[in-house]
């Protein structure tokens, strides 16, 4: 059965076009898989039947579950772009990437009716009004709302203001009117052309077109002062300095940059986001992120494509100029795309790429807060999938030696579980074998007794250990664990300091992750710790050992003494403080004697 659905999927991918479209794969039982778009219909499908498809074990598994196969030419690839946006929104198919839109953004209306209103609304309809958005921030389009309020008195009642209901006198001025929140057009105070100028000012204003109102409103303002009519000027002063407040605290880049439209993106290994930012005379007007759950196509240009295709059709346009970090793998006509490398743009791609992070940021936070277990469970799922780990790492320890021109050599032992330490786990070793500086010996002792006493003991084993150095300190830790029968039972690699690669037994080409890879992150911080605390036990030991020395400088003091004076004492500084009485109970009168005179009665010259 398997064989004719291949046969007869084969036969349709021959009769493909060479042209523009999109294509769609259909499960045994009619449900859409995929929909993707294509350049070329024919090789595009035709490649998901390759060797290529090894590469990717998702990918593979859909090929295995292809039983159809389906296309629509389009004109153009901006064209097939668009479609392929609009059919995976309606179909939603398991395998490609998907909106994560939790919550309705906000929109500005202007209704499209005699005296229009402008409010804030989360619904956006198919009428003939115009909507601005959408927003990231109510907050944000609360302040624009006010701001308009305040410069332009247009009403928020729902009356029908049809020419003949103002003619009959069918209303009556409301409070609005009388505080001076509007002109009263329900009653033919105030005419539609007159408030019709106010709404297309209040629209440029929405849009960023501050200039334009500014000048409008200094022309009004300089009219209303040579015809003396000195209180409206004032009044119009005022509304024109809190305009141009407003634009000063928005305009954040050269105000001659006008009409732009910027993308970023960033990609984690099941989730992407993406800002976009649109600029009006330097100021930015309109900002909006997109998270998207990853499916088998992952490639960045393809992403950015997506996002560019989803903008367009949620504010029905975009600016004719596009900023991006790199260029998609299909543009949409009539618009140009610029990857900047220095000025002004490159500062809006920069901002773009801060909003993202911060909101990735945010997210993961959040996740960490209302789903800690979730949040663990992600980590752990990374860490295992880039290092290609049989079980989530759960239990991860880390080994470090130190020691300073082979005195005091000591080693450490950390933990970490669940991708945090655990720092009763810890442990420190005495080199006890090894003489001098000898990092790869003293390495394969300290994982030997580690993991014969955890044997003995029978407490649990790591699902992976993590070797600070590079193949030398890699290679004795593996003697180690050969030696105990625990090689292959449990991953170890060895993390080195100088370019952070990551090495793994019998491989001499090293792993290197990205340097903002979460693994990678995770790796670091268990290393450092793993350091910090052998360098710290080396240093006391060292301090001890220094201390010891000088009481065993006495003349008639040896080891044994020294070490009950500071197991009493503590410090040398408190033996040299102590009183004859209190070293005698400790050594004796004669070796108590020894001591204080040393400490306490200078050499005669």
């Amino acid at each position: 059965m398997q064989n004719r659905e291949n046969e007869s999927v084969k036969s349709k991918i021959r009769l493909l076009p060479n042209g523009p479209g999109i294509y769609q794969f259909f499960d045994i039982s009619g449900t859409i898989i995929y929909v993707g778009k294509a350049k070329n219909l024919r090789k595009r499908v035709s490649s998901y039947f390759l060797a290529k498809a090894d590469n990717n074990m998702k990918l593979k598994v859909m090929v295995k579950k292809i039983a159809d196969i389906r296309h629509i030419i389009t004109q153009s690839e901006s064209d097939a772009l668009l479609l392929e946006n609009n059919m995976i929104k309606k179909h939603q198919p398991r395998y490609n990437v998907l909106l994560k839109d939790d919550k309705t953004y906000p929109w500005i209306c202007v209704t499209d009716e005699h005296f229009p209103r402008i409010f804030l609304t989360r619904k956006k309809s198919k009428s003939t009004s115009k909507y601005f958005g959408p927003y990231t921030s109510v907050a944000t389009v609360k302040m624009l709302l006010d701001l308009i309020k305040h410069i332009y008195p247009l009403r928020d009642c729902r009356l029908n203001l049809s020419p003949e209901s103002i003619a009959h006198n069918r209303h009556s001025v409301c409070l609005e009117y009388h505080i001076g929140n509007c002109k009263g057009p329900c009653t033919g105070r105030q005419p539609e052309d007159e408030y019709m100028e106010s709404i297309a000012q209040a629209i440029n204003i929405i849009k960023g077109n501050t200039g334009e109102v500014i000048k409008a409103l200094t022309l009004k303002m300089n009219k209303a002062a040579k015809d003396w009519n000195f209180e409206e000027a004032q009044s119009v002063k005022e509304k024109l300095q809190q305009l141009e407040n407003y634009q000063s605290r928005s305009v954040i880049i050269n105000p001659t940059i006008n009409d732009i439209d910027v993308f970023s993106l960033i990609c984690d290994k099941n989730v992407a986001y993406s800002n976009f930012m649109r600029v009006v005379n330097g100021s930015v007007v309109q900002v909006h992120t997109l998270e998207l759950k990853l499916g088998i196509e992952e490639e960045r240009e393809a992403l950015l494509s997506m996002v560019i295709a989803e903008m367009t059709q949620r504010l029905e346009f975009l600016s004719y100029e596009l900023i991006v970090p790199f260029k998609p793998d299909i543009m949409l006509n009539n618009k140009i795309y610029t990857v900047p490398s220095k000025g002004d743009k490159l500062a809006l791609l920069r901002l773009s790429e801060k909003n993202v992070k911060a909101y990735r940021m945010e997210k993961l936070k959040h996740l960490e807060k209302v789903d800690p277990e979730k949040h663990i469970n992600r980590i752990l799922n990374v860490i295992k999938s880039d290092l290609c780990l049989p079980k989530l790492p759960r239990r991860i320890e880390c080994f470090d030696n130190s020691n300073i021109q082979g005195s005091n050599p000591v080693a450490a032992c950390v933990v970490f579980i669940n991708a945090k330490p655990a720092k009763k786990e810890y442990r420190h070793f005495n080199v006890k074998t090894v003489e001098g500086p000898d990092d790869f010996a003293s390495m394969q002792e300290i994982v030997y007794r580690r993991y014969l006493r955890v044997l003995n003991e029978k407490t649990p084993l790591p699902q992976l250990i993590v070797i600070d150095g590079g193949k030398g300190q890699l290679s004795a830790a593996v003697r180690s664990l050969k030696r105990l029968k625990l090689f292959g039972k449990i991953p170890v690699l060895g993390l080195a300091k100088r370019l952070e690669e990551i090495y793994f037994p019998d491989d001499n080409i090293p792993l290197h992750l990205n340097k903002n890879s979460e693994t990678l992150k995770v790796l670091m911080q268990i290393r450092d710790e793993a350091h910090r605390f052998g360098i710290t036990f080396h240093r006391d030991k060292r301090s001890s050992a220094f201390i010891t020395s000088e009481l065993e400088g006495i003349k008639g003091i040896g080891k044994a003494t020294a070490k009950k004076l500071m197991t009493k004492f503590k410090t040398v500084s408190a033996i040299k403080k102590a009183s004859m009485e209190e070293l005698s109970a400790v050594t004796g009168k004669h070796l108590a004697d020894l001591v204080y005179r040393h400490f306490n009665i200078k050499t005669e010259v």
